[in-house]
């Protein structure tokens, strides 16, 4: 597989992060993010998803969860200080982010959205994230990730997941 520079990629290259690329076979369709965990080889829980949400004012809300986990939509509204959120739908996701289904990435989207991670990923020296292309994923220290792109860390997935 090719593994040419992603956009995400150049962006952690231009910050001076240091990163791994990690690629994985696919046939271009989203591959569910636990089975990402399972062809690369690496634990489930160091494995997160980039999820695009609006809340009651309109404005887009990005959460980046472990892959197994589900978004706590209450305890996501309050960390980013919304009524409520919700998610967007598939078909918005490239007119928002500039990235499509399956090859989101926190970074490198259209617009800086305000972000929140998981607070569980400060438990873990390193973290996957989507490098904003199917079957591509950079693997870099949480902190890194959080300085970047300016983001929060909550607890916002749902109870038992963490």
């Amino acid at each position: 597989m090719a593994n040419a520079k992603t956009n995400a990629m150049r962006i952690l290259d231009r910050a001076n992060i240091k990163y791994t690329a990690h690629s994985y076979e696919t046939d271009g369709l989203a591959v569910p993010g636990t089975e990402v965990a399972q062809k690369l080889g690496i634990p489930v829980r160091k494995v997160f998803k980039t999820l695009v949400t609006q809340g009651a004012d309109r404005r887009y809300i990005v959460f980046v969860i472990p892959v197994a986990c589900e978004l706590d939509v209450k305890k996501a509204a309050r960390a980013a200080g919304e009524k409520n959120v919700e998610m967007i739908h598939v078909k918005d996701i490239s007119k928002v982010t500039g990235y499509i289904r399956g090859g989101c990435s926190p970074m490198g989207m259209k617009k800086q959205f305000h972000t929140v991670i998981d607070e569980s990923c400060r438990a873990l020296d390193t973290m996957l994230v989507s490098a904003g292309k199917i079957g591509q994923q950079v693997e870099l220290m949480p902190q890194d990730l959080i300085t970047l792109i300016g983001a929060d860390v909550a607890d916002i997935v749902k109870q038992g997941q963490n």
